[in-house]
């Protein structure tokens, strides 16, 4: 197996109206989102230009986007779609998402993680 290339956005604190109770929906909640993203282009062959690798402040701003829009009961179903808007991204071979929920008393928190990989690239 060849080297493997990531780009990691940590604890990108987001607003989303998430939860299963319809009055835990009703006000937007933050949650912490990590992405790793596994890139098709080694690095070295970027040429140090940023059309060729993934423009993290842009998918930032796409998750925020993302996670602030509707509602969702779960924060898996928040985990899958963010997966879903990073293989969009061209250069993305794979990712990993884990979400963080601050709800449950007497915790750090809840976390799902979830891997994906694009089908082609």
């Amino acid at each position: 197996m060849g080297n493997s290339h990531q780009i990691e956005i940590r604890g990108l604190r987001v607003a989303t109206r998430i939860g299963v109770p319809d009055e835990e929906r009703a006000s937007a909640q933050e949650v912490k989102v990590d992405v790793r993203i596994t890139v098709a282009t080694g690095f070295a062959e970027m040429d140090d230009q940023i059309g060729r690798t993934l423009d993290y402040a842009d998918l930032a701003g796409r998750i925020r986007e993302l996670a602030g829009s509707g509602e969702r009961r779960l924060i898996e179903t928040l985990a899958s779609d963010i997966a879903g808007l990073v293989l969009g991204y061209r250069v993305a071979a794979a990712v990993e998402v884990s979400i963080e929920k601050f709800i449950l008393p007497e915790t750090d928190c809840v976390a799902v993680h979830l891997r994906r990989e694009a089908t082609s690239f």
